[in-house]
């Protein structure tokens, strides 16, 4: 093959090509990914600041940084970008990990459009959480899009399958600990002291030493289930955080206004910690996280989740992920299905399909209306339902180990980004990287029914040989 560079080797002459990750490279729409996201990456045109000065004919107004920047170094290509974003959620990767390991695969580095082999990270890791947040939650579903799309064009799936959709939610969890009340009431009160101490202001106490051995306390009477030493040390360490409160909003008054913002919601946040009760409603369980909900889903294994209630949508034979988004506060199962199917038919109305039937559980009941024409079928109407129907419902299970695979081999487990946009974006990432790997299986499953049929067409010409061939005579027999 031709290059030109005549020191180095292109990578296809380095990999084998019927790899299916260098396959889907083949036939990822990547043309219609860069169309989509162009606007979106492209510099914006900014308003620019107006500079007073003087000259000598009076004063003056100029205005400086406004129109197109073109300050700074070129961008990297978007297929490289959103390559990064696929691979970290297919692998289960870090941020910091996919970059390290895009290094050392030449396979990879195929997949992101590049032609030789290049021994140094693609960019920084900071950079592709840079990436979600510009992309936003209308671009990474443009990347989930793009996969269905793919598996579309590939013959992987019908497009008559993608009319019968099987739909259930899950919990999301947040990277946050588990919240006690003497954990949360201890975290409280450091980070208000540290907000305090940074800002400038003179406490009168800090309660460091008390409130480290209070939780040290706490942490040994919960563990001995000696409920009422545990109850006196819990109230002592909500008394202390009290009283450092309005020690700092009495101080707080005297700081310059943007200074006293920043640390002011901290301070709500810390007083919600300190104010609410075992019975309350809307708890706050995380300080840095308070969109981070309790979720009971009925498991014995683990009593309550705490994160945000998330929706998949796949496909009703292979399961293949056509929707996927989180719903904060904790809504009925019912009232998240009509916004799924929504994000549904916006992601299937360039292939041409919407969805007709959806296959839900029980928890869905209830809803005819609010979704129609879209029909519903759950175990409510198992009497009323034709032996198709109930061929469906068997199958409304096959939901369950696409959830389980999502979790726990594409990062839906747990989620570490930042507040109720992070949430957003992390489900269509986790189902995109879901996506991907499905391609990467059918492509081996298509590929191996390729050479099964070539296999079997051999046979066939080799039976129509013999038969067409001529029996040899007697004569023609050795004696």
């Amino acid at each position: 093959m031709s290059t030109d560079d005549f020191f180095r080797a292109r990578l296809e002459t380095m990999i084998d090509m019927r790899h299916p990750l260098a396959v889907l490279a083949t036939r990822m729409p990547w043309q219609e990914i860069e169309a989509a996201l162009a606007p979106v990456l492209a510099h914006k045109d900014r308003a620019g600041r107006g500079i007073e000065g003087a000259d000598l004919f009076g004063p003056t107004l100029a205005v400086a940084g406004a129109g197109v920047s073109n300050a700074g170094r070129p961008r990297l290509p978007i297929r490289l970008m959103v390559s990064l974003l696929y691979l970290k959620h297919a692998y289960n990767e870090s941020d910091e990990s996919v970059v390290e390991r895009w290094s050392e695969n030449v396979v990879w580095q195929f997949f992101s459009g590049m032609e030789y082999y290049e021994p140094r990270p693609p960019c920084d890791a900071t950079q592709i959480g840079r990436l979600r947040r510009v992309l936003g939650e209308a671009g990474v579903e443009q990347l989930l899009k793009s996969t269905i799309e793919a598996a579309v064009a590939m013959k992987a799936v019908k497009k008559t399958e993608l009319e019968i959709v099987t739909v259930d939610t899950t919990v999301q969890e947040k990277a946050i600990a588990f919240p006690t009340d003497s954990r949360l009431l201890e975290v409280a009160r450091a980070k208000i002291a540290q907000l305090a101490k940074r800002a400038g202001l003179k406490l009168r106490q800090t309660y460091e030493r008390e409130g480290r051995e209070l939780r040290r306390k706490a942490g040994g009477y919960a563990h001995a289930k000696q409920t009422r030493r545990l109850g006196r040390t819990v109230r002592r360490q909500r008394t202390i955080l009290g009283a450092l409160l309005r020690d700092v909003q009495r101080k707080m008054v005297l700081l310059d206004e943007k200074v006293r913002a920043a640390l002011q919601l901290w301070v709500e946040r810390a007083q919600r910690i300190h104010t609410q009760r075992k019975k309350d409603k809307n708890k706050l369980y995380a300080l840095h996280a308070p969109e981070a909900e309790c979720i009971s889903k009925g498991k014995a294994r683990q009593r309550y989740e705490f994160g945000v209630k998330a929706s998949l949508a796949i496909t009703h034979r292979h399961g293949l992920v056509v929707g996927a988004r989180s719903f904060p506060g904790n809504p009925f199962d019912g009232h998240t299905l009509a916004a799924q199917l929504e994000q549904t038919n916006t992601l299937l109305q360039d292939i041409g399909v919407a969805p007709k039937v959806a296959v839900v559980d029980l928890g869905y009941r209830g809803v005819d209306a609010a979704v129609a024409p879209v029909q519903l079928i759950h175990r409510g109407k198992i009497k009323r339902l034709t032996k198709l129907q109930r061929r469906w419902l068997r199958r409304r299970q096959a939901v369950e180990p696409a959830i389980g695979h999502a979790k726990h081999d594409h990062g839906l487990q747990r989620c570490w980004l930042k507040g109720a946009d992070g949430d957003a974006l992390h489900t269509v990432l986790c189902a995109a990287g879901y996506n991907l790997r499905w391609l990467l299986r059918a492509i081996a499953r298509l590929g191996i029914a390729a050479v099964f049929l070539y296999l079997q067409f051999l046979a066939a010409l080799f039976a129509g040989w013999r038969a067409t061939d001529p029996k040899p005579s007697a004569a023609m027999v050795p004696t």
